[in-house]
């Protein structure tokens, strides 16, 4: 088996895993070790992938010492890299081992490595020509970005326009039974999850007992939705 028929097949799992699971939750933190423990936190909780955002200096060392937790101790979790802004940076995280590539917004030089890598690429959108350029770049996932101002409506208006494209909602999502239901209502395969899940109370305490709690609430809310 060649390197591109694993990438595909990996492609293709991240595809059902992100909305088999519902939720990607995304999160950023200094200090490599509280980075670690959250990770464990999530997987301990059920979740399979998640979102380390590219937003700041230690970011890339993080992803490192996290990615090889992944290999040793959480065999199977997918770790994706969020707010790559320019192909270069993807290029960086590639060579650090992330398994996809989220987007603020929609980056053709990021397509490109993307591509050329046979990598999945989520890109964020905020209209429908973004989501028309980037279906038309081969985005098979797109990031509604920021979900709190596009709003539910929105997606519930264009969602039939897309029938092959698969939307997750990040930004403003809460916890909640009502929002998380709103969402799913409207047509989304996920919601990204990010400080209303991994609070910044959560990450200065240590909370990760609560963050487990949270996080199996959160993945019974959304599969008692997806009925």
């Amino acid at each position: 088996m060649n390197d591109k028929t694993i990438s595909n097949m990996k492609k293709d799992v991240l595809l059902q895993l992100i909305p088999q699971q519902g939720m990607l939750p995304l999160y950023f933190n200094k200090d490599t070790q509280t980075s670690i423990e959250l990770l464990k936190a999530l997987y301990t909780a059920g979740v399979r992938t998640v979102e380390y955002t590219n937003r700041g200096e230690a970011a890339l060392a993080n992803f490192k010492a996290m990615k090889a937790v992944c290999e040793t101790e959480l065999k199977d979790m997918y770790l994706g890299v969020g707010t790559i802004k320019n192909g270069e940076m993807a290029q960086t995280f590639i060579d650090a081992g992330c398994d996809y590539i989220i987007c603020p917004g929609l980056v053709e030089s990021v397509a490109k490595v993307a591509d050329a890598n046979n990598m999945l690429w989520v890109p964020g959108c905020m209209t429908p020509t973004e989501i028309i350029a980037a279906e038309n770049l081969g985005a098979k996932m797109v990031k509604l970005f920021p979900g709190n101002i596009i709003g539910m409506a929105f997606m519930s208006a264009v969602k039939e326009l897309f029938p092959n494209l698969l939307f997750m909602p990040t930004g403003g999502v809460d916890t909640s039974k009502e929002n998380i239901e709103g969402w799913f209502k409207a047509g989304v395969c996920a919601v990204g999850m990010g400080s209303k899940l991994v609070s910044k109370e959560v990450m200065a305490n240590k909370q990760y007992d609560l963050l487990i709690e949270e996080t199996k609430k959160v993945m019974a809310i959304i599969k008692e939705c997806k009925k």
